[in-house]
């Protein structure tokens, strides 16, 4: 046996297991395993979110902003097309006012030559008719007031009936007119009162 010095350690040394090389206790060119994927109580975090500074798409301010201009702009319409709708309904009425200037002006006139010579008086209601004649059909509404047509009751507003004589008054023709009527054919102002001719019976 042999003797050692001592504080001398080198058999000591040379005695001991060799130890595997690395950190993890692997041999050499082994790959390093996960120590912390063993451990149950490494639970990992929620992934991070977006920016909110990075979103995309109008925030509530700038939705409620749009939604007050838009208020104000729908505001403005109403208000511009009352306005217009006036001025039109003044425009129209200052329209009908100016066309019945002359029918005013003619009654002046027959009723200054009425003491005078009632033939006059005469020639001028008949020159006022006309006139209110004219100016009826130059605003759409042209007199109704022709006999022996078909009757129409789109057109026509029956007021009595009579029997047909096979010559003037066929059936179901307009007899007579009993109150003229004002209007086109889908735009009537007034219907025209007609007696309509009806067949015999028997």
């Amino acid at each position: 046996m042999s003797e050692h010095a001592p504080g001398d350690t080198s058999d000591v040394t040379a005695a001991r297991p060799s130890e595997p090389d690395g950190p993890t206790g692997q041999a050499p060119g082994e790959p390093v395993a996960d120590r912390g994927a063993d451990r149950p109580d490494r639970v990992p975090g929620p992934a991070p979110g977006p920016d909110p500074a990075e979103r995309s798409g109008p925030t509530a301010a700038e939705l409620e902003d749009r939604w007050r201009r838009a208020a104000a702009d729908l505001d403005n319409l109403r208000k511009r097309y009352a306005r217009e709708l006036q001025r039109e309904r003044t425009a129209e009425r200052e329209l009908v006012a100016a066309a019945f200037l002359p029918v005013l002006d003619s009654i002046d006139r027959a009723l200054e030559h009425a003491g005078s010579d009632a033939e006059a008086l005469i020639d001028g209601v008949r020159a006022l008719r006309e006139q209110a004649l004219a100016m009826m059909a130059g605003l759409g509404y042209g007199r109704e007031d022709e006999t022996g047509v078909p009757f129409d009751p789109a057109r026509h507003e029956v007021v009595g009936v009579i029997e047909a004589d096979g010559k003037d008054a066929k059936p179901g023709s307009v007899a007579s007119v009993v109150r003229p009527g004002y209007g086109s054919p889908g735009h009537q102002l007034r219907p025209a009162a007609v007696t309509v001719a009806q067949a015999a019976e028997g």
